[in-house]
């Protein structure tokens, strides 16, 4: 006679005998766990396990989970969140350790979440611990809205930033993910949205390799626990039955060990948008044979009829679903309730004040300063301020796209009037719209100005005119900035707050991507861009304009200065695109960002100056805060391989250091460059390491003639040379 006991697994509740289960027993091996729950499902459960929304199989004691779920800048449509900068934002850090600290405490929060859902027996999307995060596509040209994701325009900085926040979200277990994160999209993917479902990204194997496979590549080396295949084809192929690249690249070069998910309803993408079957049952074989193994959608559901005609095998199914288990059994989903040590986070952690602390700290960091003619940092305690400007009350540019809610989203005019000192007067008003004129004649707002010490104007774009294509609901091009301008009406409501104005006016521009700034670089006596900050964004945007902290953020994607500087939207070659392969003079290059204060880079030294190849490269240079200011300086490193013709880039990032200093103070900063950083990939997408000059360049900006004159310290430079 069995006994009678009660065993509280995590997310279940199991009876009588169910100890004697393999699948339950914690002791055993993964893989044999998984094959003895695959061994006890029906095909139609089998199936039903392979789509994101899966059903509970009481017999088998497992209850319903959703695996989509979203945590791009903290845990996402799942209630109170901390709200961090967005992608874009946090890249402007160039601050690795800072996204590893912000994934950590995602994570954390996304556990406490599930945990107490779990004690309610919720089961619903978007409170699970599979998180399809994080946008490692390069932000390749500046009309694509979904850009804010990414971590910019370098496959460099990109990978440094992904890495980080996926080992942050997934933890340092050595038995138990934290949570699972998700490569996405796989691969060559940022637009056009509009496009998406039918669109061919054509690219050559040399632009695949060096600049769309870097990250991923870096990703599965930091063990990420899925990749999502994208939308689009790549080279004729859907992404989501892409042989080349699920197969040859990802598990046999790179020897992926994880799941494969789709974006959602890809796979019915390949029938109805690229039509390269006839059938959704055809999209489905095709994509389970390629190896995806989980469907976003519901098209797997005819995998069952396939079986029953024999167009796969239950040998195939089996051996997709058990890649899949192994994710959820590495989440501690079948295991006892406490034995998971996540399973003990506590819900007190949720948007605590730690956490929020960190989220101010990383707005701060990210807010890049590209003009300053001496009008900041302002005094908080000066007779008027006036505020205004259509995000200056703004919730949404706080957030950006993929976001949390919380009860305290500190607003920039709401950050400004929290650090004003008393007796000062801060009048506020929206003077204009968004994206279009106002309709009503009347103007009480562009006369206040003259009238104000300072006014601070709050310009630019939210997730109302850029993001994903059903999310920016005044976009007419589905999310896409097909206009490069910001809103005429602004620049007109600019230049009303300028005229006759002899105080200081202060442009903060919000958004996701480059935006034509040219006449607010022009009529603003300084300008800042600070993003789409997160929950902490005024109180970081009051913390730089009174002059708490000089302003360190760098632009991690190059502001050309008009769409005529870039290829077609629709090219993927990046030939013309990005600092690396843009020749046109932008109006603000890559990794530019100024300071309170003044820096020098000085005695820069290689450990050889003629090197042979497959040797490392040791580089040292002297950083000193020449200025009157403490403030953080993000050193860059940039390699040029000179006299290779136009076939290689003409900078390349390698390497970054951020770095706080004292007025006065100085540092030895020293890099590592190796053979692999040093090499170049050819037109077959194979690399090679070069004989001939290299120059190695260390500042604070892109080391060319349009960073040097928008203020920027110039960059200690030095060759080295590799022999044949």
């Amino acid at each position: 006679m069995k006994r009678l006991l009660t065993i509280v697994f995590a997310g279940m509740i199991l009876r009588a005998g169910a100890q004697q289960e393999a699948y339950l027993n914690p002791t055993l091996p993964i893989d044999v766990r998984v094959n003895d729950l695959i061994s006890r499902m029906t095909p139609e459960e089998k199936v039903y396990q392979m789509m994101n929304s899966t059903p509970a199989i009481p017999r088998l004691h497992i209850p319903a989970y959703d695996w989509w779920n979203e945590a791009l800048h903290g845990v996402a449509r799942s209630g109170i969140a901390t709200i961090f900068p967005q992608p874009i934002g946090m890249a402007a850090t160039f601050d690795d350790g800072l996204v590893h600290q912000v994934a950590t405490a995602i994570s954390d929060e996304a556990r406490a979440m599930y945990n107490a859902a779990m004690q309610k027996d919720y089961h619903s999307r978007f409170g699970g611990l599979t998180f399809w995060t994080p946008n490692i596509n390069i932000f390749r040209d500046p009309r694509w809205g979904r850009g804010q994701e990414t971590y910019g325009e370098d496959p460099f900085l990109t990978s440094k930033m992904g890495v980080a926040l996926v080992t942050g979200l997934q933890g340092d277990d050595p038995r138990y993910l934290k949570v699972a994160a998700c490569a996405k999209h796989y691969a060559v993917h940022s637009g056009p949205e509009r496009l998406r479902h039918q669109f061919d990204a054509e690219v050559s194997p040399k632009d695949l390799w060096e600049t769309y496979l870097p990250a991923f590549h870096a990703l599965v080396n930091a063990k990420v626990e899925a990749v999502m295949c994208a939308y689009n084809r790549t080279d004729g192929e859907a992404c989501c039955a892409n042989t080349y690249l699920l197969d040859d690249v990802l598990r046999k070069q790179w020897g992926f060990k994880g799941h494969i998910v789709s974006d959602c309803d890809a796979i019915a993408d390949i029938y109805e948008g690229h039509k390269l079957v006839s059938s959704k049952m055809g999209a489905a074989v095709l994509a389970l044979q390629r190896g995806v193994n989980l469907n976003c959608g519901d098209t797997y559901l005819s995998l069952l009829d396939a079986l029953h005609q024999g167009l796969v095998t239950q040998k195939e199914i089996d051996s997709s679903l058990a890649v899949l288990l192994r994710t959820r059994f590495r989440l501690g989903m079948f295991d006892p309730a406490g034995m998971d040590p996540y399973d003990k986070i506590p819900v007190s952690v949720i948007n605590s004040p730690e956490h929020r602390a960190l989220a101010r700290k990383a707005a701060e960091k990210s807010v890049v300063l590209l003009k300053n003619d001496g009008a900041l940092p302002l005094s908080n305690g000066l007779k008027k301020y006036y505020i205004t400007g259509p995000n200056a009350a703004a919730v949404d540019v706080l957030l950006g796209n993929y976001y949390g809610v919380n009860d305290r989203l500190v607003t920039i005019l709401e950050g400004l009037a929290g650090q004003a000192q008393p007796g000062s007067q801060m009048t506020y008003r929206q003077g204009v719209l968004l994206d279009r004129p106002n309709v009503n004649p009347i103007d009480w707002a562009s006369g206040e100005a003259a009238t104000a010490d300072a006014t601070i104007a709050v310009l630019g774009i939210s997730g109302l005119l850029e993001g994903e294509e059903g999310e920016s609901l005044a976009s007419p091009s589905f999310g896409d900035r097909l206009d490069y301008n910001i809103p005429a009406a602004q620049i007109e409501y600019l230049k009303k707050l300028k005229k006759d104005n002899p105080h200081p006016v202060i442009a903060v521009i919000t958004g996701g991507s480059p935006m034509n700034l040219e006449e607010v670089q022009k009529l603003a006596d300084a300008v800042l861009l600070v993003w789409y900050p997160g929950e902490e964004g005024g109180n970081a945007v009051a913390d730089i304009l009174f002059g708490k902290l000089s302003p360190s953020g760098k632009l991690p994607v190059t502001f050309p200065r008009s769409y005529d500087q870039l290829p077609p939207y629709e090219d993927y070659s990046m030939k013309g695109r990005t600092y690396r392969y843009m020749s046109a003079e932008p109006l603000y290059p890559f990794g530019f960002g100024l300071s309170y204060t003044s820096f020098a880079y000085s005695d820069i030294q290689v450990s050889k100056a003629r090197i042979k190849k497959n040797e490392i490269v040791s580089v040292a240079v002297t950083l000193t805060n020449t200025g009157k200011m403490a403030s953080d300086e993000v050193a860059e490193l940039y390699v040029t391989h000179e006299g290779m013709g136009q076939d290689v880039p003409l900078f390349s990032l390698k390497g970054f250091q951020r770095v706080s200093l004292a007025p006065g103070a100085s540092t030895r900063l020293n890099f590592t460059l190796t053979p692999e950083q040093l090499a170049l990939v050819d037109a077959a997408g194979k690399s090679y390491e070069p004989a001939g000059k290299i120059r190695i360049s260390v500042g604070g900006s892109l080391p060319t003639s349009r960073s040097a004159a928008l203020g920027a310290p110039q960059a200690a430079t030095v060759e080295v040379e590799v022999s044949k």
